[in-house]
């Protein structure tokens, strides 16, 4: 099973059916917050919705074309990230998170892409990591920011989260930048 230590506190997990029954317990405690960012939390909220969505992260991990891992935080599952896309061909990855609303302003997002980016270059021999983040949500751009990503553009009209239309905000991080 693929795992990693981030630091003392953190460790990543690849995804397994166990964490589906944790993971509703945060879609339901922390469904507001996750909402707000997140297209997901009103389509996937029963343990067999994480169940499938599990199955299918581990089908696409073992095909080689995304690694989604349950954030592990002083041992308690307390999130997810990902490299939702992992494009071999172009050399890029593309990084997703959650986490739950009580665990933010700790530094535990920032840590896990810090080390997803490691991760990326080092492991996976990418040459771009990418972060794409809604225009307005200033929490997840400074992530990419502290992280020393570059702004490359913004793409309006991006997603629809819910009935909301949102531009997102595409940085990025090379290989030749982060070394």
């Amino acid at each position: 099973m693929f795992s990693q230590i981030v630091d003392q506190d953190i460790d990543l997990v690849l995804v397994q059916p166990s964490f589906a029954a944790r993971y509703v317990e945060l879609v339901n405690a922390h469904f507001d917050y996750l909402a707000q960012w997140l297209a997901w939390p009103p389509h996937c909220n029963t343990e067999a919705d994480f169940t499938d969505f599990i199955r299918r992260s581990l089908h696409e991990y073992a095909e080689g074309k995304s690694l989604v891992c349950g954030i592990f935080y002083r041992g308690q599952l307390v999130g997810n990230c990902s490299f939702n896309t992992i494009d071999h061909s172009l050399k890029t990855v593309d990084i997703g998170y959650w986490l739950a609303a009580d665990c933010q302003g700790q530094g535990i997002i920032t840590r896990v892409c810090r080390h997803l980016c490691h991760l990326a270059f080092d492991h996976f021999a990418m040459e771009k990591v990418v972060i794409s983040a809604a225009v307005d949500n200033t929490a997840s751009r400074a992530v990419a920011e502290r992280l020393g990503m570059k702004l490359e553009g913004v793409i309006t009209r991006n997603e629809n989260l819910n009935g909301r239309i949102l531009d997102h905000a595409i940085y990025a991080l090379h290989r030749d930048s982060a070394h």
